[in-house]
């Protein structure tokens, strides 16, 4: 068999050191007369200052493992919640964006509302407020869809207005919609009259949403830029004094008699969105005023006729007794 014999090395961990218990003890009572001189007299603080100082670069290399693996781990996890993050406010923003976008719409349409509420306050008639559903692109026919029929009272040549002044008439009116014709449809005209001076005369469509033409007004007529026109009620289709638009060229052509006048619709006629339609038959023409026959003169009467010839008396005697004559 093998015999376990201890090692030197071993032996000598195990050796009793009177030496040894000696140097520890004094540590020991070095360690607990320094701590009592210190906590009692602050004797010590320079020397822990020093000592704290010079061992300082010690603890940083100790702890820079650690620190090392702890910033390389919020990096590397912090990087990858940061483009989570981006994208998610990237989302909510365009979100936010959407939002704000329907709101702006909803702050035009609500001026625009109120605007048409405003003008229906002074107005007398009852009126109808339709939207426009479609609206044809072609040059010259402009025709808007509404989403008002016979079902709501609408009726053929009912008059269309907006905020600011007229702007068409219904030429076909189906059970739930309508088709309204501008008045700067080609084929649309209008009778107007200058506010100011009270000139009669046509408002034809040119096809420009932004022109009227104004024909058969004589050179020597009192016509001037900036003038207002308003509707005359001739026809009985438009009601009296409705704005229509404002005189913005007057030109004279010494060949022609007629002036050549251009008018500016006050109707936004190119951004309309709601429009105002007048419930009710348009204002019939009055009629003239019926003049009475004089009354039947008086006959003349006869002239009465003449006396008749008194008989003259018989003559008497002085007897009493009658002679003749």
């Amino acid at each position: 068999m093998v015999s376990l014999v201890p090692g030197k090395r071993i032996q000598s961990l195990f050796k009793i050191n009177p030496t040894a218990i000696l140097q520890l003890g004094f540590w020991v009572m070095l360690s607990i007369v320094m701590m009592t001189v210190d906590h009692r007299y602050r004797y010590l603080g320079g020397l822990r200052d020093v000592l704290g100082t010079a061992i300082y670069p010690l603890h940083y290399v100790m702890r820079m493992p650690g620190e090392t693996k702890l910033w390389i781990g919020e990096n590397l996890s912090g990087r990858g919640a940061l483009l989570e993050e981006n994208a998610r406010l990237r989302e909510k923003q365009l979100f936010f964006n959407v939002q704000l976008q329907k709101l702006t719409i909803l702050e035009a349409e609500n001026r625009r509302l109120r605007s048409l509420l405003e003008s229906t306050v002074n107005m007398s008639e009852r009126v109808l407020v339709a939207e426009m559903l479609a609206m044809d692109f072609d040059l010259y026919r402009h025709h808007i869809l509404l989403n008002r029929g016979r079902q709501h009272g609408v009726y053929v040549g009912q008059p269309v207005l907006d905020q600011h002044g007229i702007a068409g008439q219904i030429i076909r009116a189906e059970p739930l919609t309508s088709t309204a014709i501008l008045i700067t449809d080609a084929n649309h005209a209008l009778p107007i009259q200058v506010n100011r001076t009270g000139v009669r005369t046509l408002a034809l469509g040119t096809g420009n949403f932004q022109e009227l033409r104004l024909p058969h007004i004589p050179n020597n007529e009192d016509v001037k830029v900036g003038d207002l026109l308003v509707t005359s009620g001739l026809g009985g289709r438009f009601p009296r004094g409705y704005p229509v638009g404002t005189v913005v060229k007057v030109a004279f052509d010494p060949g022609s008699p007629f002036a050549n006048i251009v008018a500016k619709p006050l109707a936004q006629l190119d951004r309309i969105r709601e429009v105002l339609l007048l419930e009710g038959q348009p204002d019939a023409l009055q009629p003239a005023p019926s003049v009475k026959e004089p009354a039947p003169a008086a006959k003349e009467k006869e002239p009465p006729p003449p006396p008749k010839p008194r008989e003259p008396a018989p003559r008497t005697s002085p007897s009493g007794a009658a002679r003749p004559s």
